[in-house]
């Protein structure tokens, strides 16, 4: 069973950066893809980012030019960039790997 831990959020101010961190262990990390999701509390949880094993990537029109997935399959992570947060970037972010796992889930709050 792979296991995720995500890490990295907080409360940051608007237009500010946090870079968020999911670690796998128990899998060959990269022969999958990875993705960051997102969920508010009475929506639907949201798919940010995904990173393909090729190196690929594939962002939501919310989050383009402002966030960036990145892995380091040789530390079996994956990063996410946000840069210029916004208060509706408010969130619980979740990252999960192609073969179902899913993280815990980290709190990312903007706000002044």
């Amino acid at each position: 069973q792979v296991q995720l831990v995500e890490s990295g959020g907080g409360l940051v101010q608007p237009g500010g950066s946090l870079r968020l961190s999911c670690a796998a262990s128990g899998t060959i990390f990269s022969i999958y893809a990875m993705d960051w999701h997102r969920q508010v509390p009475g929506k639907q949880r949201e798919l940010v980012a995904r990173s393909f094993s090729g190196g690929n990537t594939n962002y939501a029109d919310s989050v383009k030019g402002r966030f960036t997935i990145s892995r380091d399959n040789a530390k079996n992570t994956v990063y996410l960039q946000m840069n210029s947060l916004k208060a509706e970037d408010t969130a619980v972010y979740y990252c999960s790997g192609s073969d179902g796992s899913w993280g815990q889930g980290t709190q990312v709050t903007v706000s002044s």
